[in-house]
């Protein structure tokens, strides 16, 4: 975490840039409209509210450390180096994507890179991760085609594609991680953690409805984690709470 420096008119000059420059790097790239004011802790979980016996929570993990039965991670349509060149991704140790490419020793990028996942927007691919690698049961890679054409509007069809992938496979809970910071996008952090959600509540607001027809039987999910940065767990928070609230439940 980013320790306070207190700064004189005779601090100046090469030590505050030394200090700026290390700052910045600690706080992993938060954008210009300061989405990351402060970091909080590994771990750090809220359930900031529920809908329709739906918890939704924040969590401040790697998609690589968190035990779910079903793990969602989204990338690009490859571009050689894209997760690892530094910047405009995060850094290694900052970098949730990367984390996860490397415990599956090299799988993602090697599926990527040789097209048999090309990362086109809503394409989907199941994963069963072997033993020893990431603990989630099942990882599901969602496409978010070219990365210069990305608007946080695509993230609520990315809600509704991961909340349905996840009912169709009968999971009772399941984690997101958008991971658009970790390839260098600077994503309005709080507008792409309400659309996650907004997608995600809008496809098992359909479900709902499909069950009250007798046209589905599905198994109720009973929380959504939202995956985050140690810089972006406040500003994705409070976005969300915020949309929770506006919708009165």
């Amino acid at each position: 975490m980013a320790r306070s420096v207190q700064t004189t008119p005779e601090r100046s000059g090469r030590r505050l840039l030394s200090v700026v420059a290390a700052t910045s790097l600690i706080i992993s790239g938060a954008s210009a409209q300061g989405d990351a004011a402060k970091t909080t802790s590994v771990g750090t979980s809220e359930v900031l509210g529920r809908v329709n016996g739906v918890a939704i929570e924040a969590k401040v993990q790697s998609p690589s450390s968190q035990t779910t039965p079903l793990q969602i991670v989204c990338v690009f349509e490859y571009t050689a180096g894209d997760i690892f060149n530094s910047p405009p991704a995060l850094p290694r140790e900052l970098n949730g994507m990367v984390h996860v490419d490397d415990a599956l020793k090299g799988l993602i990028t090697d599926l990527r890179r040789s097209g048999k996942f090309a990362g086109h927007a809503y394409e989907t691919l199941l994963l069963t991760p072997p033993a020893g690698t990431i603990p989630a049961q099942r990882l599901l890679l969602i496409g978010l085609g070219d990365r210069n054409k990305f608007t946080a509007d695509l993230m609520t069809d990315i809600g509704r594609v991961g909340m349905r992938e996840a009912l169709r496979l009968g999971v009772s809970s399941y984690s997101h991680a958008s991971d658009l910071k970790d390839a260098g996008i600077d994503s309005p952090t709080g507008e792409v953690a309400q659309n996650v959600v907004r997608g995600a509540l809008e496809a098992y607001e359909t479900e709902l409805y499909l069950r009250s027809k007798h046209a589905s039987i599905t198994k109720p999910i009973a929380k959504l984690t939202l995956l985050t940065g140690p810089a972006f767990f406040t500003p994705s928070a409070d976005a969300i709470k915020a949309y929770l609230a506006s919708r009165g439940k």
